[in-house]
C-alpha cells in the first residue's frame, strides 16, 4: 500500500479496495491521470485506485512523474521531546533533498545540522518513507519521497534556525504540545510519519 499526498489530500494505492471517499479500480495509466485531476481539481479529498498488482501500478504512476529523494528525522532528546522546525508559518520536521553521492543516512544528518544548527547527532533506525506530490514553476510534476529516520541528541542544545532555508523557529515538543500545538498546524505527511513513528502516542 502506497499513502501519496497531493496538495494535502490523499491518494491510497493498494490491492484491495480501501473506504475512501472515492474507490476506483486500476485498468490503465488512465486511471491514475484521472485520479490524480479529480485530486487536484475537484473537491475530492481521498481517493483510492486498487488492483491486484500493486507494484505495477506503482511503477506506472512513477513514469508520470520526475522524482526527487529528500531525507530527514526524527530527534528525540533525553527528556523525550522531538525537534521540530517553523517554516512558512507550520511545523515541520528537518529534512532536505539528497545531494549527489549521499546516502540517505549521509543525508538526513546533514540536513539537520544544517536546518536546526545541532552538531553531533546520533542516527538510530529507518521508520519510513513518505510521498507527496507538487507542481515546479516551469510545469514539471514531481514525486518526492522523503525517508525518514529515527536519531538521538544528548549534546549542549546550539539550535538555531537556518533562517536563508526560511526557518523561522527551531523547538522541542513533548507529547503534549505535539498534541496541542503541532498538529493542528502541520502537513498531513508529518503527522502520518510520527504516527508510523509512535501510534501509541500520536493519534
Amino acid at each position: 500500500m502506497y499513502k501519496v499526498f497531493v496538495n494535502e489530500k490523499k491518494l491510497l494505492l493498494s490491492k484491495n479496495p480501501e473506504n475512501l471517499e472515492k474507490t476506483v479500480g486500476y485498468e490503465n495509466p488512465t486511471t491514475l491521470e484521472i485520479a490524480l485531476d479529480l485530486l487536484q481539481n475537484t473537491s475530492t479529498s481521498e481517493l483510492n485506485v486498487h488492483g491486484e498488482n500493486l507494484e505495477r501500478i506503482w511503477e506506472e504512476f512513477n513514469l508520470l512523474f520526475r522524482k526527487i529523494e529528500a531525507a530527514g528525522g526524527i530527534v528525540n532528546n533525553a527528556s523525550q521531546e522531538i525537534l521540530f522546525i517553523k517554516r512558512l508559518g507550520k511545523w515541520d520536521l528537518p529534512k532536505g533533498k539528497m545531494e549527489k553521492g549521499e546516502s540517505r543516512e549521509e543525508s538526513a544528518i546533514r540536513e539537520i545540522e544544517e536546518e536546526t544548527g545541532l552538531t553531533n547527532v546520533v542516527l538510530k533506525d529507518f521508520i519510513n518513507t513518505t510521498y507527496h506530490i507538487y507542481i515546479e514553476r516551469n510545469g514539471d510534476r514531481v514525486l518526492k519521497y522523503t525517508h525518514w529516520f529515527e536519531m538521538f541528541f544528548d549534546g549542549e542544545d546550539t539550535s538555531k534556525p537556518q533562517t536563508e532555508e526560511g526557518i523561522t523557529e527551531v523547538a522541542w515538543k513533548n507529547c503534549a504540545q505535539i498534541t496541542a500545538e503541532v498538529f493542528p498546524n502541520t502537513f498531513k505527511n508529518i503527522k502520518l510519519i510520527l504516527s508510523d513513528f509512535n501510534e501509541n502516542k500520536f493519534k
